[in-house]
Formats: C-alpha cells, sequence, structure tokens
C-alpha cells in the first residue's frame, strides 16, 4: 500500500474535488459495510487524493491502514486528522497508541490528555495515561516488554470498538467475551467449539489479534504456573514430589483409546499434566472427538484424583 500522504496534504487547496470525493467516499463506505477492507482502502485513498481535508476520509483510512499494519502511513493521517479543531477521540486514542509503541511517550501523552480534557472520566484513556506515564518514568528498552505494557492498558478494551463482523460479535457476546482481555482468556478450540462459531469468524479474530502482537489463549499460557499449583493440589497424596512425578508422566500411562489419544496429539498433549491444562470445551473442539472420550479421559483423571481445568 503506497500513498504520500505529506505530499497531497500540502497542495490540498490545489487538487480538491469535493463531487469526486463524496463519489469515491460513497463507495468506499459501501465496500466497508461489505467487509472488503482492500477495496475500501482503494475507495478512501481515491477520496483523499480528491479531498485531503474531509475528516471522515482521513480517519477511515488512517484507521484501515492501521489494521493493516501500514503503521508509518497511518501515524501520518492521524496526525492531520488531530489537527482538526475537536479531533474525534478515537483519533486520539489511535494515535497514542502508534506513539506509546514507537516509544514517543511525551506525544502519546499529550493526545491522551487532550482526550480526557474533554472527556476527564474516559476509562481507557486514563488507563493508557497510567501506562505511558509509567513507560516515561521507567525508559523500557526491550521491545517485548513494551508491548506487555501496552496490551496491559487494552485489555479492557470492548471487543465491539475491533473491526469484527456482527456474526463474529454476536458470537462473543453469547460466550459472554465482553473486552479483550476476555477474548485472551479462550483458546481457538473453545471457540470453535461454540455452536455456529464458524471458520471465518475465527480467522478474523485471530487476524484482528494478530495486528496487535496478540493470540488466542495468550492469558491462559501465562497463567498455566498458577494452574499448576491447583493442578498439584487436586492430587490426593500430599507429596509435592509424588504430585511433579505424577504430572510428568506420559499420557500414554493413561491407556486411553485410539480416538481419544489422537485428539491428544492434536492439542500436542504429552504429559498427563499437559492434559489436566486442558478444559472440556477444548477437547470437544476436535474434530471426531466425543461425549465418550470425553468421559474416559475424565474418568482416568479421576482415579488418579485429577480433572481437567476448568474455567473460572
Amino acid at each position: 500500500m503506497n500513498i504520500s500522504t505529506e505530499g497531497v496534504v500540502m497542495d490540498s487547496q490545489e487538487f480538491r474535488d469535493s463531487k469526486s470525493a463524496e463519489k469515491y467516499l460513497q463507495a468506499a463506505r459501501k465496500a466497508e459495510g461489505e467487509g472488503d477492507r482492500l477495496k475500501a482502502i482503494e475507495g478512501f485513498e481515491a477520496a483523499y487524493v480528491a479531498d485531503p481535508d474531509n475528516p471522515e476520509t482521513c480517519f477511515r483510512l488512517a484507521y484501515h491502514l492501521d489494521l493493516l499494519g501500514e503503521e508509518t502511513e497511518a501515524l501520518h493521517l492521524y496526525e492531520q486528522c488531530a489537527q482538526h479543531e475537536r479531533p474525534h477521540v478515537n483519533v486520539l486514542m489511535n494515535l497514542a497508541v502508534l506513539y506509546e509503541d514507537r516509544g514517543q511517550y511525551a506525544k502519546a501523552e499529550r493526545c491522551l490528555r487532550q482526550v480526557l480534557a474533554t472527556d476527564p472520566n474516559h476509562p481507557r484513556a486514563r488507563l493508557f495515561l497510567k501506562d505511558v506515564l509509567a513507560s516515561k518514568a521507567m525508559v523500557v528498552d526491550t521491545s517485548q516488554e513494551r508491548r506487555l505494557e501496552k496490551t496491559g492498558a487494552l485489555l479492557d478494551t470492548p471487543v465491539t470498538d475491533f473491526d469484527l463482523s456482527v456474526r463474529a460479535r454476536n458470537c462473543l457476546r453469547k460466550m459472554n467475551i465482553r473486552t479483550l482481555g476476555d477474548l485472551l482468556q479462550v483458546t481457538e478450540a473453545e471457540l470453535r467449539s461454540y455452536k455456529n462459531f464458524g471458520d471465518t469468524s475465527l480467522d478474523e479474530i485471530k487476524s484482528m489479534l494478530a495486528q496487535r502482537g496478540l493470540r488466542l489463549g495468550q492469558a491462559v499460557e501465562q497463567q498455566q504456573s498458577a494452574v499448576k499449583q491447583q493442578v498439584y493440589s487436586q492430587l490426593q497424596q500430599g507429596d509435592a514430589e509424588a504430585s511433579n512425578e505424577m504430572l510428568s508422566k506420559p499420557v500414554s500411562e493413561l491407556a486411553l483409546s485410539v480416538r481419544a489419544r489422537k485428539a491428544l496429539v492434536l492439542l500436542n498433549v504429552q504429559t498427563i499434566g499437559d492434559l489436566c491444562m486442558k478444559t472440556e470445551a477444548e477437547l470437544m473442539g476436535v474434530k471426531n472427538f466425543g461425549i465418550t472420550s470425553l468421559q474416559e479421559i475424565k474418568d482416568r483423571l479421576a482415579s488418579l484424583g485429577l480433572g481437567l481445568r476448568s474455567l473460572e
């Protein structure tokens, strides 16, 4: 994607064509409504070239480029949007995210304080500002740590704020997944197990998360140490060393049926401890894995004083 935003902005008066801009803008909105992002971007780009001063065109183009990972181009456009007398809150929030991601904490802080100047109780702006101020005080050199800080500031963002289809949003709502943090608490298998949740919605959600350096089940992975301690406590014996030995044994020692074993291979379950980390939904999300196999696994684990992980 290539759009020279700076050159166009300089000559906006000379090249403005409001009639053509409106035609392209309508086409872009239609493509956007149909979920065709690339076609929408083409329309917004054409509308932008025809009339660079239209704030809606500027923002929508920046937004879609941002989602595609074209951060530099999106940054220039968001900066242009922010120059308007009353820039939209989403412009300032998105711009703050890009600034923070580049380590430009002072600029990110200014954007967030501009939001709070008009809405002092804006929850996302307040939360993100705390993260930005902490980053300024601690100058984090590692990009991975900086990304984790950014992730922490975005966990309370409602999933409705992201560019998802109506079907995907409805499925998440019915599963009581309200925020980005909730979404990181579920795995791909758990989403697949939900009725009417198809590959298209799954790919859409995975793409949205990947664009932000996140993935399904990420929070679950980060909590594995705590979960493992809970698994230890499930053992009837109080010997910690014996507990560790039991959980480290291969699942082959459970003498499961062929169908159950195949499902565990697909989930990369190698030890009894790995199996105890899985939920019923994760197992049921595996193709051809049924209630009989699930009950078989639960019975084998129960005989050892163990069980599958349950979502709180």
